[in-house]
């Protein structure tokens, strides 16, 4: 058996963004209040305005699945600027990034996993387990009766299979800067309410974006964060659920989320944050 981290992209949303705010469930307390202490234990976070300044610039339009044209809401890039020596100096960040390098862009594609690439996923796993984030997910899963991080961490960010090849999404600040610097990707706009308006110091957004041509109508990610917090935060929805498709609704620092986690079989479909509101909006509301 190979072991393959594959880091897929945005996931696409099916229905607008406005009709995904009804329904949906009560906030998890619990997994809010382990979820903020992982957040004070990311030391790694890039700061906004300092390491990282994003502009988010003009809402995007509807654009139906599978468009290959859409008006652009936003001519300057997301990113206007990266500290990329403080990336290449953060172990996680690093390792993460040479990851990146590995695997083809297209659904479906073998890969050819070489000696040396599984080596650079062991360094990077060794790396993420030995974050403050890594190890607080982890005493909470054992008190929570999920003792075997490391196998359960592995079914999610590392896929089991025999050809090699495992889609996994990870939805990632890092990847989409990258590809944004390589002219890769074209950021068309934010996604939000029209009471909801984004900006600089969010660490979720949601978005629209063009890769290699093809139109992602609705995207979101994590912005800033470092990749032992995102695979912390996953790696615990992952596990107390056992649902095909989880749903939690939490609040991080000044944000409300929904963290979404999909299966297949046992290992990671695709995982990623949908910016409900923030900027503590909707602790206002509440008190209201």
């Amino acid at each position: 058996y190979y072991y393959c981290v594959l880091f897929g992209y945005f996931p696409v949303l099916t229905e607008p963004l406005s009709n995904t705010f009804y329904n949906r469930p009560a906030v998890n307390q619990e997994l809010s209040t382990i979820f903020n202490e992982l957040w004070s234990l990311d030391v790694n976070r890039m700061t906004p305005g300092i390491d990282y300044t994003i502009s988010v610039q003009g809402r995007a339009s509807f654009v139906s699945q599978g468009s290959h044209t859409v008006q652009d809401h936003a001519s300057q890039p997301l990113f206007s600027n990266v500290n990329e020596s403080k990336l290449r100096n953060i172990t996680t960040f690093s390792r993460f990034m040479t990851l990146l390098d590995n695997y083809e862009r297209s659904t479906g594609v073998t890969e050819q996993v070489t000696t040396e690439e599984l080596t650079e996923m062991d360094l990077f796993l060794d790396a993420v387990l030995e974050t403050k984030v890594m190890k607080r997910a982890h005493q909470y899963l054992v008190r929570k009766g999920q003792s075997n991080l490391l196998l359960g961490f592995e079914h999610v960010f590392v896929g089991e299979t025999k050809s090699g090849t495992e889609i996994i999404g990870f939805h990632n600040w890092v990847q989409f800067y990258l590809q944004e610097k390589n002219q890769h990707l074209d950021y068309k706009g934010y996604k939000a309410r029209e009471h909801d308006l984004p900006d600089q110091d969010d660490h979720v957004l949601n978005l629209q974006f063009s890769w290699h041509g093809v139109v992602k109508p609705v995207g979101s990610a994590f912005i800033g964060t470092s990749p032992e917090f995102e695979m912390a935060v996953f790696t615990i929805v992952f596990l107390m659920n056992t649902e095909r498709s989880t749903t939690v609704v939490v609040n991080i620092d000044q944000c409300q989320m929904e963290l979404v986690v999909i299966r297949h079989g046992r290992s990671l479909g695709t995982a990623y944050p949908k910016l409900l509101s923030s900027n503590g909006r909707h602790v206002r509301q509440h008190a209201h």
